[in-house]
């Protein structure tokens, strides 16, 4: 059977964020995700959220 998905709640919203970063970087990064089996949209936003807890300012 397949996984289900967790339902967002009314003010869950999706948004883009917009980062400039050198190529090499980005390269490096989705590289390391892959390896990881991981998304490079995933690691970013657990990073966020880490980051959050970390200062105190979760949502």
């Amino acid at each position: 059977m397949g996984k289900k998905k967790k339902q967002k709640s009314d003010k869950d919203e999706d948004a883009k964020l917009v980062v400039r970063i050198e190529a090499s970087l980005r390269d490096a990064f989705i590289e390391a995700c892959q390896a990881m089996d991981t998304t490079a949209s995933r690691e970013v936003r657990r990073f966020i959220r880490d980051f959050l807890a970390r200062s105190g300012k979760e949502p």
